[in-house]
C-alpha cells in the first residue's frame, strides 16, 4: 500500500533536524517539547503523527464521498501560536494559516522525494527487462552490456544534433565505439537497436521522416548510466579487485573498509560456532 510505504520511508520526520525544516523554526537543546514521529496502527488505519512543541502534523486516510475513494489527508494543528512566533489575536489568523500550509507542503515535498526514488527504481528495472508496446517486443537494455553502454554514449552526443539522427549515423558511430568496421554492423542490427531504444522510451521518431531524436528521459538515463559506469563502477571494481603480486596489499581506503567487514563477519561466524 502506498501510504504504508510513505510511513515506512519517513519515520525520521519527527527528528529535531527535520522538524525545524518543516516548521521553519530553529530547534536547539533548549527548545521545549518532545520531537518524535509516532505511527498508530493498532486497530486503526495507519496514521503518521509528527510533534513540534504543542503543535502536531497528522496524516491519515480519509474517505472522499464525492468520488467514493480514499485519500491521504495531511492536517497541521497549532495549539499554541507562540510555537511559531505568532500572536494569539484573531487578526493573526491569516499568518497562522500560512505557517500551517507551508508545513504541510514541506512534509508532502519530503514524501514526494522519497517516492520519486521508488519511481526511479521502477524505471531502472524497466530498462533492464524486455518490454512489449502495441504488440512490438524489445529486449532489455542491460546496464552491464557494453553494446548498450556504447548506444547510451551516442544518445548523449546525438542529443546535441538539431535534426536528429538516422540509422546510418548510429551504425557508423557505434562501429567506432565498439572497435568494429562499419560494414560489420548490418542495417538489420541497427534496426534492432533502434527498436529497443524506441520501445524503451529512449528515442522517438521524428514525424514523416526516418530520423530519430533523443527523448528527455533517454538523455537523462543515458547521461546518468554512462557517467556512473565511467566514474563509479569501473574505478570502484578496479580498486576492490586489484592485488599486487609478491608485495603488500594496495593502500586503498575501500579495500581497508571491506577487509574490516570481512574480518567482522569471520569473527561472528567463529563466535556462532562456539556458542553452538
Amino acid at each position: 500500500m502506498l501510504f504504508e510505504e510513505i510511513i515506512r520511508e519517513n519515520l525520521d520526520l519527527g527528528r529535531p533536524d527535520m522538524v525545524q525544516l518543516i516548521f521553519d523554526r530553529r530547534v536547539t537543546k533548549r527548545t521545549p517539547g518532545r520531537f518524535r514521529t509516532r505511527v498508530l496502527t493498532d486497530g486503526v488505519i495507519p496514521s503518521l503523527h509528527i510533534d513540534f512543541k504543542n503543535s502536531r502534523i497528522k496524516q491519515y486516510f480519509k474517505q472522499v464521498p464525492e468520488v467514493r475513494e480514499v485519500g491521504a489527508r495531511t492536517e497541521t494543528t497549532i495549539n499554541n501560536t507562540r510555537d511559531v512566533s505568532i500572536g494569539k489575536r484573531l487578526c493573526n489568523l491569516p499568518a497562522l494559516r500560512q505557517v500551517g500550509f507551508q508545513a504541510n507542503r514541506r512534509v508532502l515535498e519530503v514524501e514526494r522525494l522519497s517516492q520519486d526514488c521508488a519511481v526511479g527504481e521502477e524505471a531502472m528495472l524497466q530498462l533492464n527487462r524486455p518490454v512489449e508496446v502495441n504488440g512490438q517486443r524489445a529486449s532489455a537494455l542491460r546496464i552491464t552490456d557494453l553494446r548498450v553502454l556504447a548506444l547510451w554514449h551516442l544518445l548523449v552526443w546525438f542529443r546535441l544534433l538539431p535534426c536528429g539522427f538516422a540509422n546510418r549515423d548510429l551504425r557508423e558511430q557505434l562501429a567506432v565505439l565498439t572497435g568494429q568496421e562499419p560494414n560489420h554492423i548490418t542495417q538489420g542490427k541497427m534496426t534492432y537497436d533502434l527498436r529497443r531504444l524506441r520501445l524503451h522510451g529512449m528515442i522517438e521518431r521524428i514525424p514523416k521522416t526516418h530520423r530519430y531524436q533523443v527523448t528527455d528521459f533517454g538523455f537523462r538515463a543515458a547521461l546518468f548510466f554512462t557517467r556512473t559506469h565511467a566514474r563509479l563502477y569501473r574505478p570502484g571494481f578496479a580498486e576492490v579487485l586489484s592485488k599486487r603480486s609478491n608485495g603488500p596489499p594496495c593502500d586503498s581506503q575501500l579495500q581497508k573498509h571491506l577487509a574490516k567487514i570481512e574480518a567482522e563477519l569471520d569473527r561472528r561466524v567463529r563466535d556462532s560456532k562456539l556458542v553452538a
